[in-house]
């Protein structure tokens, strides 16, 4: 964003320091999982499984969830039982072990549990078992560690029964009873599925809820969850099939992080009902985050109202100048994260978020999904590249509405509100304000492109409207930018050009600070001085009387771009706002009603405004 203030600041730093210079990535069930076959969705004992995953863009999901994942059934004939009655408990299967109030399950098989338990369950069979704990109305409490431990096994499953009510809890501490780190209510060494018909509520007074060190993988059933960390937490992977949660986290809510194979530390979600508040982030993970289909209500931080408090920056303003710093012990508090790609095919998100509501360190892509997000940074931002093909977005309330190195719009309905930037290609991570003294703060950023080919957008911006550090390309779709009322920014702002070859862009702002489209354009632009408030409708017609664009901003202005395929050069047009109408002949293809306008515009803030440290 270009602000005359910054360019006054930084004149005025200059000068003050030459004085002082000495100090200076859909459901399907096609894998088997019966005892002793290969896990065909989830990792193996030997983790090989996934091993060549590495962008979201290759993940096929009908390879995430097997049958037996799936199914929730089991045979009565051949399960053990196992009853638990206060401190201890009874079973007439061999492989199972009683100690007190500990049960350890010794061999593979399904198990049904009933019945009331002051300890924990342990499951440390072969590393090639198969076990299942079928949960029927259990209520299981360890004061000093997990409720159930998977200690060793090739994978286990735990199922709760149609209509029953199982609680599973943590007193608040854990006491090493091995040399793992059991930190969690449920906490498997080994890949984890739950699933039933019936609930299942995880209260971890410390620590996280539910745990896996390899897989954890979730098909249905409903799920309370209360924990002082994490509340899911996957280290190869978080991978949800369907279910209703509920889940409140003095961490993320949901987690998956591999620091060992970035391949993995990944979350696949192709359904489910999700209710997250976290003090941290509502869904993160290392590597990518795919989610297919779901229903989203995420409140991560405190929501946007919390975002000074939340985000541990320091700022300050002059002359329309901007910074802080974030601190790198701050606590993250975005809606949805990943370290490397973000890719989302449908589902419904209500995010609130302290910081970004959709972050990555990598790409974004949208390609369906509706959603309705405040936040108190950014609405949408990848560190790389930005696409959305679909979808409905609404941005209630942003810093900037969306950022990333490359923006590509080329479908969907998207309205955003941002106090600073609507749309803002620009390199570098996210961090807001002027983004750091150490940084190339006067040129464009190697890369950046804003192009918008299709879809509606309806930007509201406190700065910039379309902000570009390198250039902007239109070529199709509808724009209309109620721009900034502050002379220090434009409607529009790119580094080298922007050219419009299609589509209908209406763009209204301050005067001081606005650009036309670039001379290269194939298709016609104006931009017109004129004033309107806000809620006054724009109306431009052909000599014939016919409407060519007709709109309402949200806020007052001084100018305004207006291109649409009708405009031809030598042709007259009315541009009316309000009950003030103005005649234009276009003598030029791309047309300036006024010259110095636009020459202040192109020439100081083209040569000054750009790169300022990712945050333009």
């Amino acid at each position: 964003m270009k602000k005359l203030g910054i360019y006054l600041l930084v004149l005025a730093m200059l000068i003050a320091l030459a004085g002082c210079s000495a100090e200076s990535g859909t459901q399907n069930t096609s894998g088997t999982d019966s005892a002793g076959s290969s896990d065909g969705g989830s990792s193996g004992s030997d983790g090989s499984e996934d091993s060549s995953v590495q962008n979201v863009s290759s993940v096929d999901t009908s390879d995430m969830f097997t049958d037996r994942d799936v199914e929730v059934g089991y045979d009565e004939e051949t399960c053990a039982e196992i009853v638990l009655s206060g401190s201890s408990a009874s079973s007439t299967s061999d492989a199972v072990e009683i100690s007190g109030s500990t049960v350890t399950i010794t061999d593979e098989g399904t198990y049904v549990l009933t019945g009331t338990l002051n300890g924990m369950i342990i499951v440390n069979a072969g590393d090639s078992d198969k076990v299942q704990l079928v949960l029927d109305g259990v209520e299981i409490t360890s004061d000093t560690s997990a409720a159930i431990y998977v200690c060793q096994a090739d994978k286990v499953f735990i199922t709760t029964t149609s209509g029953s009510e199982n609680t599973l809890a943590n007193g608040g501490e854990y006491v090493a009873i091995d040399d793992n780190n059991i930190d969690s209510v449920i906490f498997s060494k080994s890949d984890l599925t739950l699933n039933g018909e019936g609930t299942l509520t995880i209260d971890a007074a410390e620590g996280h809820g539910i745990v896996s060190k390899d897989d954890l993988a979730i098909t249905s059933g409903t799920y309370v969850i209360t924990a002082a960390s994490h509340g899911l937490s996957g280290k190869d992977s978080v991978r949800i099939a369907n279910g209703t949660f509920t889940i409140t986290s003095g961490k993320d809510g949901i987690h998956s992080e591999n620091s060992d194979d970035e391949s993995k530390g990944f979350v696949c979600i192709t359904g489910g009902t999700f209710q997250i508040t976290s003090d941290g982030d509502g869904i993160s993970a290392s590597a990518y985050l795919l989610i297919e289909d779901g229903t989203f209500t995420i409140e991560a931080g405190g929501g946007s109202a919390n975002a000074s408090s939340s985000n541990s920056s320091q700022s300050f303003g002059w002359g329309g100048f901007g910074y802080s710093t974030d601190t790198d012990d701050s606590t993250s508090t975005k809606g949805l994260k990943a370290g490397t790609d973000i890719s989302v095919y449908g589902g419904t998100y209500t995010i609130d978020s302290a910081d970004d509501a959709v972050h990555s360190n990598g790409d974004v892509s949208i390609y369906s999904g509706t959603f309705q997000i405040a936040t108190g940074d950014d609405g949408v931002h990848a560190d790389d590249a930005l696409a959305i093909s679909g979808g409905t977005i609404i941005i209630t309330e942003s810093y900037e509405g969306l950022e990333g190195l490359t923006i590509t719009i080329s479908g969907g309905y998207i309205d955003l509100t941002a106090s600073d930037d609507g749309l803002n290609a620009a390199g570098g991570n996210d961090s807001s304000g002027f983004g750091g003294w150490g940084q190339d703060t006067f040129s464009s950023s190697s890369g950046a492109c804003l192009t918008i080919s299709g879809g509606t957008l309806y930007v509201d911006s406190g700065g910039d409207g379309l902000d570009s550090n390198g250039n902007i390309y239109v070529t199709g779709g509808e724009i209309y930018v109620s721009g900034p009322t502050s002379s220090a920014d434009g409607a529009l702002d790119y580094e080298n050009s922007a050219v419009i070859s299609g589509g209908i862009v209406v763009a209204a702002g301050a005067m001081g600070m606005a650009e036309n489209f670039s001379s290269s354009s194939t298709q016609g632009a104006m931009l017109v001085s004129v004033s309107g408030s806000a809620g006054s409708t724009l109306t431009l017609t052909d000599s014939d009387g016919n409407v060519l664009v007709t709109w309402e901003s949200n806020k007052s202005y001084s100018c305004v771009v207006i291109s649409c395929p009708e405009l031809t050069v030598g042709s007259t047009y009315t541009l009316t706002v309000g009950s003030s109408s103005t005649e234009i002949t276009m003598t030029s293809l791309i047309y300036s009603a006024s010259g110095g306008m636009s020459s202040f515009g192109g020439n100081m803030g083209g040569n000054m405004g750009g790169g300022m440290g990712g945050r333009h």
